[in-house]
């Protein structure tokens, strides 16, 4: 029990350090992405850090429930593994669509970022019921973003 509040500072601090390294990796690629034909129901660039932020906060809540639970060691492991291969693949999504401007190769691997979402939601519902319902707001912005991705290539590629 003494050990757990390390547990949480880490589980919390790990993802806010991904989205915040993301960031730094992108900072200077917001004016070409904004310049981008946008579609319906886009919203404001302010209002990504401030989502985004929420989602990193309620994913460590989601992997410290997982981690010091008293379930089996063997379903946490595997649980925070895939937790942990999902938050690789969301680390290098922004830098594949705002850096290197791969919009088409960007929504596919946003697929597989939702696919890992939900399997992580999957194996963190066996382990705490309460941590995967925290993933559900994850899953469905990823789901709101895979349509303003595949929205803004084909209004911008296709031309």
């Amino acid at each position: 029990m003494k050990e757990n509040w390390k547990i949480w500072i880490r589980s919390i601090a790990i993802p806010l350090l991904v989205g915040l390294l993301a960031g730094l990796f992108t900072r200077n690629s917001m004016e070409a992405f904004q310049a981008l034909d946008q579609p319906p129901l886009s919203p404001p660039g302010w209002l990504f850090p401030v989502v985004w932020t929420i989602l990193y906060l309620l994913m460590g809540i989601a992997a410290g429930l997982v981690a010091v639970s008293d379930a089996k060691g063997t379903y946490i492991d595997t649980a925070l593994i895939v937790y942990y291969l999902q938050l690789a693949v969301n680390f290098f999504w922004p830098i594949f669509f705002f850096r290197l401007e791969w919009l088409l190769f960007s929504f596919f691997w946003l697929v597989l970022l939702w696919l890992l979402i939900l399997l992580t939601i999957k194996l963190f519902y066996r382990v705490s019921k309460p941590a995967a319902y925290l993933m559900i707001p994850y899953l469905l912005w990823v789901t709101f973003a895979g349509y303003l991705n595949l929205s803004i290539y084909l209004l911008n590629e296709l031309k």
